[in-house]
Order: C-alpha cells, then structure tokens, then sequence
C-alpha cells in the first residue's frame, strides 16, 4: 500500500471513529510503528488531525459540536467507566449538579449513594433518574437545545443561581491547562460557569480525547477545577502537569 493511500484510510478511519492508536494502525496496515508515526506527523503538519501520546485525534473547528446522538456511541466503553468512577465520589446525602452530557448520563445510571438530591439540566438524566424514587430530583427547567438535550437560558440560570451543591460533575468539549475548560455553544458555557459558582466542588467528566482540545467559548479556567475524571488513555506526562496545578486526576480502569 502506498503512503498516501495509507493516510487517505487513517483519515477516513478517523472521520468514522474520531480516534485511531498507533499500534492498531501498525497491524492493521502491516507496516512498523515508526511509519505510522511519521504517517500522522506529515497528517497533522498538513491540519488534518492532532496527534495524542498512541495515537491521534480528528482536528475539529472550535464551533464544531457534534449533537448528543453523534456522542452516544463514542468512547462508549470509556464513558461506561468514567461514570461508574465519577459516581463512586458522591456520598450519602450529597447534594449534587449533574451537568448535560453523554458521559454524565453515565454517573447518573451509577449512583449508589442514599438520600442524594439531583440538580440537573440534562433531558436524558431527568428521564434516567425520574425512574427511582430514592433520588429526589430538581430539574432546572428552561429552553432546551435539541443538539445537546440540555436546558438553558435565563430560567435554568436563574433557578440554579437560587441553589447550591457539594459537587457539580461538569461535561465539556476541551480541557487545556493554558486555556481552561471549553465548550462550543456560548449559552451553553454561560450554565456551566453557573453551575461552578454554585458549587464547593467542580469534576470534570471526560474521556482522553478532549486534553489539549480547545473550543469555542471558555467554561473557566482550569484552577477552578477539583478533580478530573478519565480514561486511561490520557498521556502520563499530562497527569503530572495537572497535578502541578493541584487537580487531582482519577482514570478509570
């Protein structure tokens, strides 16, 4: 196979899955792992994708947003994980914001915790949680975006800004030590600072792919968060940055 017959099927294999890994390249093309590396060197130099610590990850425009349906099935098994993790932080009569999300709909499902009271702006987590009566959920109400199945606007904002929670678990599209936490849609971004003011701890839910990612409208600064929640794909080196800044990361196994 010629090279750039090799890097037109990594981009389209990207274009499908949003991720591909060096070492499954490598089998899969029956070419050594240097070669791929090279490969997705020469891709990123021409903007076609951002390489990661194994791999690399489909380059996006920071506006880009895929809808809740196109998130559902990504990193699935990732997501499954870091929910499970992510709810094992919540304790017997927490108070807590559950943020939109396909992966914080993974920490509702996974709530094990007694006498927890629900704050959430989440369609899907309202449907997941309205079916158990030992959570008592609060629903923020407001305009919904059909692409994130979130609520929004002046009403949510306005009853969350009423509340106050132990912990928020806060979705996001970007996470980046020099540029905070970011998401694409501004009114989106707008709810979530909300949600960290109102809250004494901030964790950030998110697979591997969002590090080093940046979008279009800035959520907060990183200082402003607590704990991040991932999967253990994350870059080591990375770990040890954030931990510099105090954030502790927990990965998911």
């Amino acid at each position: 196979m010629f090279a750039a017959e090799r890097k037109n099927k990594i981009i389209a294999k990207l274009k499908s899955n949003n991720r591909v890994k060096v070492a499954d390249l490598s089998a899969e093309y029956g070419v050594s792992e240097a070669t791929i590396r090279r490969d997705l060197q020469e891709l990123e130099d021409s903007g076609l994708l951002r390489r990661t610590h194994g791999g690399a990850v489909l380059l996006e425009h920071t506006k880009f947003e895929p809808t809740f349906t196109e998130k559902e099935a990504k990193y699935l098994p990732e997501k499954q994980k870091i929910g499970k993790l992510a709810a094992s932080l919540i304790e017997d009569g927490d108070t807590v914001i559950l943020d939109s999300g396909t992966t914080t709909l993974y920490v509702a499902k996974n709530i094990r915790a007694k006498n927890v009271t629900v704050v959430t702006n989440s369609l899907s987590i309202m449907n997941e949680l309205g079916k158990r009566q030992d959570i008592e959920l609060i629903s923020l109400g407001g305009n919904i975006r059909w692409e994130t199945q979130a609520f929004v606007g002046p009403l949510a904002e306005n009853t969350l800004k009423t509340l106050w929670a132990d912990k928020v678990f806060l979705g996001t599209n970007g996470i980046s030590i020099e540029h905070g936490i970011t998401t694409p849609p501004i009114i989106e971004a707008q709810i979530k600072r909300i949600m960290i003011e109102r809250s004494n701890q901030v964790i950030v839910t998110s697979d591997s792919s969002k590090f080093n990612k940046v979008t279009f409208a800035k959520i907060s600064d990183i200082n402003h968060v607590d704990v991040i929640v991932t999967d253990a794909e994350i870059d080591k080196n990375l770990v040890k940055e954030y931990k510099k800044k105090d954030i502790k990361i927990l990965i998911s196994q």
